[in-house]
C-alpha cells in the first residue's frame, strides 16, 4: 500500500472558468410570493454570485486546507483523501471525523485545532486528539470520474480500513449528517475498533404526532414541526434517493445551481433565523460549494441515499 501526501490546488484556469460560468448565468424569475417559500430566494442568491466572483478568495481557504497533513490513501478500491493531523499532548487518542452532505472536510478546519492543540486555547494538552478527516468516498478529492458509488455499510467498512492503515486498530468518532450514520453503523458492526461515539445527528426516531397526542405541549410542538418538516422539507430526498444522475446533469454544468441546492439546505438545517449568514458566513459556505464544484463529485456524492435506501 502506498500512501501519498498532497497539497490541493486548483489550476487557475479553473477558477476563470469558475468566473466565466457565474457571470453567465441565466437567472429564473423570484416566485410572487414570501422570499423562499419555493426554494432558494432568487435575491439572495443573486448577492452571493456577486461576492463569489468579486470578492470571494478561493486561494485563502484552499491555504487554510493545505496547513493540514493531507494523504491520499488507497482503500476499498478507491483513494481516499484524509487530513491526519497528530495531536499535541502526551497522549493524543486518535479520533475520526466524518462529515455529510452537503458538507465536506472544510466544516472542520476551524475545530481541528482545538482538537489537535487544546494547550493553544487554553485546554489541557491531555485532552488532545489525533484527527483523521477523510472526504467520504465519492466526495471531494475522494471522487473520480467513473468511481463506484458508496452506500453507508459500505463507507463503514472503508472508515475501518483507513483507520488500520493509518496505524490505528480502536479510535473515537464523531460524526454528522451521513457521518452520524456511519458512526452508528461503526458502533453496530465493528464494536471492537470503536473507543466512543458523539454524534450531532439523530436518525432513529417515531414519526407519527399521532403516537404523542397526550405528551406535553413542547413535546406536541415538537412534533408537529416534524411534521411539517416532513411535508415541505424532503423533496429532495426523493429525487436524490431514486434518479440523483439526473439531478447531477444541472448541479454539474451550473455553479449557481449548486450553490442553490446547497444554500437552501445551509438555511433550512441552521439555526439562522431565516438568514444562512447568521450560522454560516459567506466564505464558509462558498469554500464548500467551491470544492465541490471545483472536484466535479456532486453526481456521486448524491448517489450516497440512492445505495442506502
Amino acid at each position: 500500500m502506498t500512501i501519498k501526501a498532497l497539497n490541493y490546488y486548483v489550476p487557475d484556469s479553473q477558477i476563470a472558468d469558475l468566473r466565466a460560468r457565474l457571470l453567465m448565468t441565466r437567472w429564473p424569475d423570484q416566485a410572487p410570493d414570501a422570499p423562499w417559500a419555493y426554494g432558494t430566494d432568487v435575491s439572495y442568491l443573486r448577492e452571493l454570485t456577486d461576492y463569489w466572483m468579486n470578492d470571494f478568495d478561493w486561494r485563502s481557504q484552499e491555504a487554510k486546507l493545505n496547513e493540514f497533513p493531507q494523504f491520499m490513501v488507497p482503500v476499498a478500491g478507491i483513494n481516499l483523501h484524509t487530513l491526519h493531523v497528530p495531536g499535541k499532548g502526551p497522549n493524543p487518542k486518535p479520533l475520526l471525523l466524518l462529515h455529510g452532505w452537503p458538507g465536506s472536510v472544510f466544516e472542520f478546519i476551524d475545530i481541528i485545532k482545538r482538537l489537535t492543540d487544546p494547550a493553544a486555547f487554553g485546554g489541557d494538552p491531555a485532552d488532545a486528539f489525533t484527527v483523521v478527516a477523510p472526504s467520504l468516498p465519492g466526495y471531494g478529492l475522494s471522487f473520480q470520474p467513473g468511481q463506484k458509488r458508496f452506500g453507508v455499510r459500505q463507507i463503514t467498512d472503508a472508515t475501518v480500513e483507513l483507520m488500520s492503515a493509518l496505524g490505528f486498530s480502536r479510535f473515537g468518532v464523531q460524526g454528522g449528517d451521513w457521518g452520524s450514520l456511519i458512526s452508528t453503523c461503526l458502533g453496530v458492526h465493528h464494536p471492537n475498533c470503536i473507543t466512543g461515539i458523539h454524534l450531532n445527528f439523530l436518525a432513529a426516531i417515531r414519526r407519527d404526532p399521532a403516537l404523542y397526542k397526550d405528551a406535553d405541549p413542547e413535546t406536541q410542538d415538537f412534533f408537529s414541526q416534524l411534521k411539517h418538516f416532513a411535508a415541505e422539507e424532503t423533496g429532495y430526498q426523493v429525487i436524490q434517493g431514486t434518479k440523483p444522475q439526473t439531478l447531477a446533469f444541472a448541479l454539474t454544468d451550473s455553479p449557481v445551481g449548486l450553490a442553490a441546492w446547497f444554500v437552501e439546505k445551509f438555511r433550512t438545517w441552521t439555526d439562522c433565523g431565516g438568514n444562512p449568514e447568521t450560522a454560516l458566513n459567506r466564505d464558509q459556505m462558498l469554500a464548500d460549494i467551491s470544492f465541490y464544484w471545483f472536484t466535479g463529485c456532486i453526481g456521486s456524492s448524491l448517489a450516497i441515499l440512492r445505495k442506502t435506501t
